[in-house]
């Protein structure tokens, strides 16, 4: 079918809307029509070259939920009016990582950036008589997708399919980062780095968790009312700022656990986050930076005298399968928010205008809400 989509040719290019050509399902294979995408900082670094790709044009979007409403060969579990949101990492159920319970591992994982699809190796989407990469496997940058039936996640029908969108990942990653990845404890105190998509919810897992104090370091002003609104209990501008007052606020043992959000994390970042963190606590990497970069500024000594813990986190550590139903069921009980996280709608002409507005720090999510207009 022809369709649009926004599609990048090269690094340091905006985003283009125009027509592609995508596939119908093969076996495995289910096509979706999506009704939101969020606006990921993910798909920034492929704007920046950060992120490296096995060639352009690519795709972007990965956060997305939809109606299924075509069933390829050999699906199971899936049929066509299903509810479904997508999961930027696939998840067999049967790899090694997943045997282990590490769904976030998945070795389907492995092509992500090469865009070749899990069925048969070959791509779904053209543009200009090109094949595409669509971002993660999936590509929600376009109303509509054809992806494997390891890349979806059934939901309940009644769950408002914009709101569903936003567990795709940034929820997840951020939740997942304070409650599994970082174990956030009853009564510990706990600072986020970063109050975009993904920090936000690091916020509510970390209070969800029962943390004691959930401290905010963020230099958006706005970002750092919102935090508030979230379940933080102490914003603060900067991390020299956040130091004096962490040292003080737990009698100079510092945070239980530290976990960095930003947007495009640097090498000096970890050392800021160790240095918040005290003894035996934890600092949790989320945040993505530049493929290329391997500097890192670390004091050897500050980790083994006082026993810190350095963690990456992918997803959240959670498991798709698993964790998209329960976050869903978290909202409708009330108990998770949702709403207050899209903060600006965008048709898919306007995907340019939702990325300038993240880097200028206006939205905690912009979510493109696809129209017929777009299709």
């Amino acid at each position: 079918m022809k369709t649009k989509g926004a599609i990048l040719w090269g690094v340091g290019e905006e985003w283009s809307v125009e027509e592609i050509e995508l596939g119908d399902p093969k076996a495995g294979e289910v096509q979706v029509q999506l009704a939101a995408s969020g606006l990921c900082h993910s798909d920034e670094h492929l704007v920046t070259g950060g992120t490296p790709v096995a060639f352009y044009p690519v795709i972007g979007g990965h956060e997305g939920a939809g109606v299924v409403t075509k069933v390829g060969p050999g699906v199971t579990g899936l049929q066509e009016g299903d509810h479904v949101v997508t999961a930027f990492i696939p998840a067999c159920g049967q790899c090694p990582p997943c045997s282990k319970g590490m769904q976030n591992l998945c070795d389907l994982g492995a092509n992500l950036l090469a865009g070749t699809s899990i069925s048969d190796g070959s791509y779904r989407v053209q543009a200009r008589g090109k094949d595409v990469i669509p971002m993660c496997l999936l590509g929600t940058f376009s109303p509509y997708i054809t992806v494997h039936q390891a890349s979806v996640v059934k939901i309940e029908p009644d769950v408002p399919l914009e709101i569903a969108a936003l567990v795709g990942c940034g929820v997840t990653t951020g939740w997942g980062s304070a409650t599994k990845v970082a174990d956030v404890r009853p009564g510990e105190n706990v600072v986020v780095m970063g109050a975009g998509g993904v920090g936000m919810n690091a916020v509510q897992g970390a209070a969800a968790a029962g943390a004691k104090r959930v401290m905010v370091i963020e230099p958006v002003a706005r970002k750092r009312e919102w935090a508030m609104d979230l379940g933080a209990t102490h914003v603060f501008e900067s991390a020299e700022e956040a130091t004096e007052k962490v040292n003080e606020l737990t009698w100079g043992r510092m945070a239980d656990k530290t976990i960095i959000t930003v947007g495009d994390i640097q090498g000096e970042d970890i050392q800021t986050a160790l240095s918040l963190t005290g003894k035996g606590g934890r600092a949790v990497v989320t945040g993505m930076g530049n493929y290329a970069n391997t500097d890192v500024k670390l004091s050897l000594f500050e980790l083994t005298l006082l026993q810190k813990d350095l963690q990456g986190a992918i997803f959240g550590g959670l498991a798709p399968r698993a964790a998209i139903p329960e976050l869903l069921s978290l909202y409708q009980e009330g108990q998770l928010k949702l709403d207050e996280l899209a903060t600006a709608k965008y048709s898919l002409e306007d995907v340019n205008q939702g990325y300038q507005d993240m880097r200028d720090g206006k939205n905690i999510r912009g979510m493109i809400v696809y129209t017929d207009a777009d299709r």
